[in-house]
């Protein structure tokens, strides 16, 4: 999973430099739509890694 974290950052890095150093609005866009899919997939990790934690738990019980 942490490969995949990686992946999604570095497909951002070139919207943010044309963002934040060139103003291209469209590539402001495209930052929040990675913004919003990043956040999506940490959800799903934390819901994964709680998961993982309470099978430990079960197991030990």
């Amino acid at each position: 999973r942490f490969a995949e974290l990686q992946r999604l950052v570095a497909a951002m890095a070139a919207d943010f430099d044309k963002f934040y150093r060139d103003g291209n609005k469209a590539a402001g866009t495209r930052v929040r739509n990675s913004m919003q899919e990043l956040k999506a997939f940490a959800q799903s990790v934390r819901e994964e890694v709680l998961t993982l934690r309470n099978q430990g738990k079960d197991e030990a019980q």
